[in-house]
């Protein structure tokens, strides 16, 4: 690449950030991308992509514990910790290398080091031997996000780990307390459950999951996980965790007064906020709407040729979500004009059993005005859920009630982060009810839960009676 300033640079090689660059590239831009550690950033090395890992794992260990249900014997069906490790990491390294393949084909060029914005046209990367300045017509902030550090008293103390930690051990520990109730400790609790933990959850709010989740779906996930005997005690603030006698003790406050519950190991699970700080942002005079950045709907900041993508500007903090920022802010720095559609981004929960939800809550449909009617289909009337022995969970429609308009589709059940693309593409399109009534779903399969939901609409869910 010549001293000419790129098209475009890009802050951040994360799901955003690399998806953007792409993107970007495909339209004939010349790109420049500045990643200070592995691309893929947080979700594909940290994040997402081994945590789903090990819920793979997990799943597998608990069918082959109950291979009796299907006929098979599977005896002394237990976890090779150092074989588990070594399959999480090839499915990482396998990505991060195939992203890094991806980029040099479209001849993307990757600079390794921390950068920050110098000023508005103009990325500043600490790379061995000195700083690289890199200029750009336009800059696409994607610097991703941070655990968020709560100010528990005994946070590091050996055995305390974050979300990073929970992913590498070389035991399973007995007892595990996770502090926090929201998509990562739950993801993390089913994980170590599986494995053989005994988990208590400890959540501040007054319920698990974070605001947006469908009410019913999850006050139902939270007699199921209490059911197999894991403990949920939302309500509760932690003041403190110590180590007495060699064991930990986590200390929570709630409306009974002070409890103590014992651990092997803890997980501080408290959620995540904008990396924002320290990269020359404020100094800018780019807008922030508290910690996030501030854009419009094109993904513009305050200040002309700067964008930004990703957990940076806050909402929902999902890959998926970033991807389809990046490729907005791409085809914007690229002559377009395209507006952030938020409609159909979906909410996945690798929970056990998995959770979903794309669109408007009753709650919320509720909320706007709207007048509403909710139709819904459990998965144990489906046979395809009782074939593969997870009949758990349900399917529910928020529905306008005359035009029977799909305004959200909310699931718990068997591969609910997959069922949900369909719920997707309903709410995105403008679908109704009747369409996905009249869309023929294959037999036996498990999105047919969602045509009975859909049939159910006007009362003629054929595998359900109502009364």
């Amino acid at each position: 690449m010549s001293n000419e300033p790129a098209d475009v640079a890009v802050l951040g090689g994360g799901p955003g950030g690399y998806v953007a660059a792409i993107a970007a590239a495909q339209r004939g831009a010349s790109v420049v991308l500045v990643e200070k550690d592995k691309v893929g950033g947080t979700c594909l090395n940290v994040g997402c992509i081994p945590t789903k890992a090990l819920a793979t794992s997990a799943g597998l260990l608990v069918q082959a514990t109950r291979a009796d249900d299907f006929g098979l014997s599977i005896p002394n069906a237990a976890i090779d910790l150092p074989g588990l490790m070594s399959y999480k990491q090839t499915v990482v390294d396998q990505l991060v290398a195939g992203v890094e393949q991806l980029l040099h084909a479209r001849r993307v060029k990757l600079v390794r080091g921390r950068g920050r914005l110098a000023r508005p046209s103009m990325l500043a990367v600490e790379v061995d031997g000195g700083v690289q300045e890199i200029s750009a017509r336009h800059i696409i902030l994607a610097p991703g996000s941070l655990p968020i550090d709560p100010p528990i008293e005994g946070r590091d103390i050996p055995g305390v780990v974050d979300s990073t930690g929970a992913l590498s051990i070389d035991t399973v520990p007995a007892e595990l307390v996770v502090i926090g109730g929201g998509v990562i400790g739950l993801e993390f609790a089913c994980i170590y459950e599986a494995f053989g933990s005994r988990v208590t959850v400890l959540e501040m709010a007054s319920s698990i999951l974070p605001t947006g989740v469908d009410e019913t779906i999850a006050k139902r996930l939270q007699v199921l996980l209490r059911r197999r005997g894991m403990q949920i005690q939302s309500g509760v603030t932690v003041e403190r965790v110590q180590r007495t006698d060699g064991a930990l003790q986590v200390v929570a406050s709630g409306a009974g007064g002070p409890t103590v519950f014992q651990a092997e190991r803890v997980l501080i699970a408290t959620g995540r906020r904008p990396n924002t700080q320290d990269l020359g942002i404020v100094e800018a005079g780019i807008g922030m709407n508290g910690r996030a950045i501030a854009v419009n709907d094109r993904l513009e900041t305050t200040v002309p040729g700067v964008w930004a993508i990703g957990d940076a500007v806050g909402g929902w903090m999902l890959a998926h979500k970033a991807m389809v920022e990046g490729r907005v802010a791409a085809e914007n720095t690229t002559g377009g004009d395209r507006l952030i559609d938020y409609r159909s981004v979906p909410n996945v929960i690798f929970t056990r059993p998995e959770v979903a939800g794309v669109g408007l809550t009753e709650t919320e449909a509720r909320g706007q005005g709207a007048e509403v009617k909710i139709s819904q289909f459990a998965f144990s009337a489906n046979p395809k859920a009782r074939i593969v022995g997870e009949s758990d969970g349900l399917i529910r429609l928020v529905c306008e009630a005359g035009s029977g308009r799909v305004l959200g589709v909310h699931m718990m059940g068997p591969h609910a982060t997959d069922l949900i693309a369909e719920g997707a593409l309903a709410v995105q399109t403008g679908a109704t009810a009747d369409d996905l009534a009249w869309t023929t779903h294959a037999h036996p399969t498990l999105p047919e839960a969602m045509l009975e939901a859909a049939l159910g609409f006007r009362g003629g869910a054929i595998h359900a009676h109502s009364r």
